[in-house]
């Protein structure tokens, strides 16, 4: 009998430190920004005009529709505004003086579909999908990707609106150039979602870098670089300095460090300490450039971080559609 009091004492107090450890997790995950979403959908995007992209994808989520469907209707919304001067065709032109557009999508099935260096298209992220729904291909570029738009439907739109001729114009005088952190001159909406049936997809598009050599591509329409998605694990999405991202295989790491147990908040701090550490073994200066991640895993969890100070992303999900500061390495 005193053998079996003494098995119920130290299992109930197994039991309160295993709770107590839990207890002391969520809170440093609730610190760290992450929660657990107990109910889906939910969906996530980069930057500030995410949460316009997010109430759009949210009307394809809420009724039960699929997070493929939810993330184009999602990043269509930001390529379409001609006012947006890092997406779609209101971008900033390269030195040439083309706004160049890169894009890709992936669903829960592992299909993906991209485009790069396309112009005159207002929805690459559209003829993404056509690529990884109509063709035998991944990504088509350049002349080729604008070829198989025009087969498919989408209209030619006219060439570079006249703001970004002005600013190419008045960058012509000095054509310097250098990417600023933070500066909305080479970002991204990314977005990464989960649907009511447990299911993800992501989405991602850009205009790129302002002023880039005609012909640049970034991270950003490169599946494991600049989005990548597991059904079986979750999905992460990237911004910011597109070539240091393609370095680390950035989206697929994040990924593939939350299959191994990493929460997306760890899988998000460690890729960028990744980045941290190459720049630093490179010679570079760590303040000249910024990444930021974020992520999602099955269980609703999120994670963000970033490089320096700067970087935000929205959240929709059943507490509404929010605007979070990530935390970051440069403190």
């Amino acid at each position: 009998m005193e053998d079996r009091r003494n098995f119920i004492k130290t299992s109930a107090l197994a039991t309160a430190a295993i709770l107590t450890n839990l207890s002391k997790a969520d809170a440093k995950e609730q610190k760290t920004g992450n929660r657990l979403t107990s109910v889906k959908p939910v969906v996530l995007s980069t930057w500030k005009f995410g949460i316009d992209a997010n109430a759009e994808a949210w009307k394809t989520l809420a009724n039960s529709g699929r997070a493929l469907d939810a993330v184009e209707a999602g990043v269509k919304v930001i390529e379409g505004n001609m006012k947006e001067r890092s997406v779609g065709l209101g971008g900033r032109p390269d030195r040439d003086g083309h706004v160049t557009l890169d894009a890709c999508i992936m669903d829960e099935f592992a299909n993906i579909g991209s485009v790069a260096c396309i112009e005159h298209i207002k929805h690459p992220i559209s003829v993404a999908r056509a690529v990884m729904e109509k063709t035998p291909h991944v990504m088509l570029v350049g002349e080729g990707a604008l070829q198989f738009a025009l087969s498919q439907g989408f209209t030619k739109e006219k060439g570079v609106v006249e703001e970004s001729q002005k600013d190419w114009k008045e960058w012509l005088k000095t054509s310097n150039y250098k990417p600023q952190a933070n500066i909305e001159n080479h970002d991204t909406i990314g977005m990464i979602a989960m649907d009511a049936n447990g299911n993800f997809s992501g989405a991602c598009t850009t205009s790129g870098l302002a002023y880039k050599m005609h012909g640049r591509v970034g991270d950003s329409p490169i599946i494991g670089a600049g989005l990548f998605v597991d059904n079986e694990v979750g999905a992460a999405t990237a911004t910011g300095h597109g070539e240091e991202v393609i370095r680390i295989a950035g989206c697929h790491l994040v990924v593939e460090l939350m299959r191994q147990g990493k929460s997306p908040q760890q899988a998000c701090e460690e890729a960028v300490a990744r980045i941290v550490r190459i720049t630093k073994n490179r010679g570079k200066n760590l303040k000249d450039i910024q990444v930021g991640f974020i992520a999602i895993n099955q269980n609703g969890q999120h994670g963000a971080y970033c490089i320096q100070s700067g970087f935000n992303y929205a959240i929709y999900d059943g507490s509404g559609n929010n605007l979070v500061d990530s935390d970051y390495f440069m403190k």
